[in-house]
């Protein structure tokens, strides 16, 4: 059992429309980095506004920063979470088969959606104030396949994919943990290391997906995540970097939101 992190406060409630939103209003008294963990909430979001159950037993939590840099450099933070994601992961369960990190924002596991992340930010323009990492975990129980967009990845849980059980505060201090070091890792020496590490663990790296906006779908070989965070495709239009966009996999679906 890994400990809590020096430097990194905890803020734990029962009930809450959402930790992001929670956030959002300790963000003003907050002295450092904060993890906000909710045993329950009434308003949960996903990405794009979109719905995201909270069963009992899961995680819901948010960690609460003031970064350095410009709002692009604090964005690739939405990796240095889902490297953390994966550790804690690893942490309870005792291995990492059948876990895989897909583009933007997901945590996988034999395929099936795990966990998500979602990145909000206060500041106007330039001046990015705060910024905060909301993170959701299928612990014990993955929502009714019925409640997910069509098309979207079945969600399952760490308890029935792996038979592992863990509290959402023994999770959290695993998450905690493994995050503190990849966001020093991050600061000291920038994207690169966490681009590679992600890399290693991304799902379908080299195969054909397509990635779909709000106006067009794309689909070619995943080539890469370049030093933006962009994801990279060999089409037949030739390479493309895409900033923001659901992915689909051939044969599959889409597993974005959180």
């Amino acid at each position: 059992m890994s400990d809590w992190p020096q430097g990194y406060g905890l803020h734990v409630v029962q009930d809450v429309d959402s930790t992001l939103n929670e956030a959002a209003r300790i963000a003003p008294s907050a002295q450092g980095p904060v993890w906000i963990m909710a045993h329950h909430q009434t308003a949960a979001r996903g990405r794009r506004g979109r719905a995201w159950t909270h069963p009992k037993g899961n995680l819901a939590a948010t960690l609460l920063l003031r970064p350095e840099g410009n709002p692009e450099q604090a964005a690739l933070r939405s990796f240095v979470a889902a490297l953390a994601l994966f550790d804690a992961c690893v942490a309870v369960t005792g291995r990492a088969t059948g876990l895989s990190l897909k583009w933007p924002n997901d945590v996988l596991l034999n395929g099936g959606k795990l966990a998500g992340i979602l990145l909000e930010s206060t500041g106007q323009g330039r001046g990015l104030t705060h910024l905060a990492i909301g993170v959701g975990v299928n612990l014990t129980e993955a929502p009714n396949p019925d409640m997910v967009e069509q098309g979207a990845v079945r969600p399952v849980s760490l308890l029935s994919e792996t038979g592992a059980s863990a509290t959402p505060e023994d999770f959290l201090t695993e998450l905690a943990a493994a995050y503190a070091v990849y966001e020093t890792q991050f600061r000291t020496y920038g994207f690169e290391p966490i681009r590679a590490a992600w890399l290693s663990r991304a799902a379908r790296l080299g195969e054909v997906i397509t990635a779909r906006t709000v106006s067009s779908a794309m689909t070619g070989t995943f080539e890469t995540v370049d030093a933006g965070g962009n994801l990279v495709l060999n089409t037949a239009k030739g390479r493309i970097s895409i900033p923001a966009a659901d992915v689909f996999f051939e044969g599959g679906a889409n597993a974005s939101g959180n």
